[in-house]
């Protein structure tokens, strides 16, 4: 698909007010997407598990207004209080998409949303919120158009939050997701995240994700400049064309179940992620001493008792701890007895592989 086919055709309804609500959820690249071109595409192709429990649910009302207007009509509430914090982003993701959704000058919006996680957790919350957003604004439009297609319904939804947050696009569909064209799977693209279509064994199906909350602190660097020091970065080149590797030997891992190459795949991306940003210009470094002992508990752990627990990283000091369904209570006693006072207050979030975005009846 093209750009092209997500402009609209005709609307033949006259909808006038209502609202739509849909829960999305956060997501965690396996192979980390750092670097972008054009308008929001991605320098390297990635692939991320999409979580469960961590997601924001996102109300939109809307009132179709007596004339035009060149601006939008919108006010914003964040956990029941109103918040024009939110407005600014918002307003900016609207003047992306208004191109491929032009009624959105037609109506007065009242946005609600929510977080299941806690604000500044390490959770990726542009993600699961900009990915709810476009939802809601499909949901609209396909009431406008009287009919939809599922397939197509989610695929303009990806590519529409992949305008407001690159991994946006990857919080709309479940289980594993890919985006960004890549030569080994079909139907990949640089505008859209999509379901891996390849064979995965049941093993990656109810991975279980627990977040330790190692630093809720504020990011050195926003995700956005992070991503512009890839511009002229020494290494940018190098770490494009190892990506694309490691998803080409990430396939036959999901294929045959191979835990111990998928840690060494999912922790190796995890270091060059920030790799990238110590060796930038300007430079960061977005890991704390926490995470450090963390991860040479993790290896430690892993070494002796043969677990295949592994980790990865954001674009923060947070720790990701990934592992089978199978060892959930082993991995949470290690967490209990050897993690947990890395934690700020002891907190961690425990999550899993989901089933992708819901919509609320």
């Amino acid at each position: 698909m093209t750009e092209s086919d997500f402009m609209p055709g005709s609307y033949v309804n006259d909808t006038t007010s209502g609202a739509f609500t849909w829960k999305a959820p956060s997501n965690i690249a396996l192979v980390k997407y750092w670097g972008k071109h054009g308008n929001q595409l991605p320098a390297n192709p990635s692939v991320s598990f999409t979580l469960d429990h961590c997601a924001t649910t996102t109300t939109l009302r809307f009132k179709k207004q007596e004339k035009f207007s060149e601006t939008f009509e919108i006010e914003v509430f964040f956990e029941g209080e109103r918040n024009d914090a939110f407005r600014p982003k918002i307003l900016s993701f609207m003047e992306k998409v208004v191109v491929y959704l032009p009624f959105l000058r037609d109506y007065q919006f009242s946005i609600h949303t929510s977080n299941s996680f806690p604000h500044s957790s390490g959770i990726a919350s542009s993600a699961s919120g900009i990915s709810a957003l476009a939802l809601c604004f499909m949901s609209l439009e396909r009431e406008l158009s009287g009919s939809m297609s599922e397939a197509f319904f989610y695929r303009k939804a990806s590519f529409l939050a992949r305008l407001g947050s690159g991994s946006a696009c990857r919080s709309v569909e479940g289980g594993l997701i890919v985006w960004g064209a890549h030569e080994e799977i079909v139907g990949s693209s640089d505008l859209y995240g999509l379901t891996y279509p390849g064979e995965v064994h049941p093993v990656f199906k109810k991975y279980r994700d627990t977040v330790l909350l190692v630093d809720r602190g504020e990011k050195q660097v926003s995700s956005s400049s992070g991503h512009g020091l890839m511009n002229g970065h020494p290494f940018a080149e190098q770490r494009f064309a190892q990506a694309s590797s490691n998803i080409s030997k990430l396939i036959p891992v999901l294929r045959e179940g191979n835990t111990d190459e998928f840690t060494r795949i999912v922790e190796s991306e995890a270091l060059s992620l920030h790799a990238m940003m110590m060796t930038g210009n300007p430079y960061y470094m977005l890991m704390q001493p926490a995470t450090l002992q963390v991860i040479k508990k993790i290896w430690k752990f892993r070494k002796e008792s043969g677990s295949s627990v592994c980790f990865t990283l954001d674009a923060g000091a947070n720790v990701h701890l990934l592992y089978p369904e199978e060892e959930e209570k082993r991995v949470a006693e290690f967490i209990n007895s050897e993690l947990v006072v890395y934690c700020e207050n002891e907190q961690y979030i425990c999550d899993r592989v989901g089933e992708g975005a819901v919509f609320n009846e």
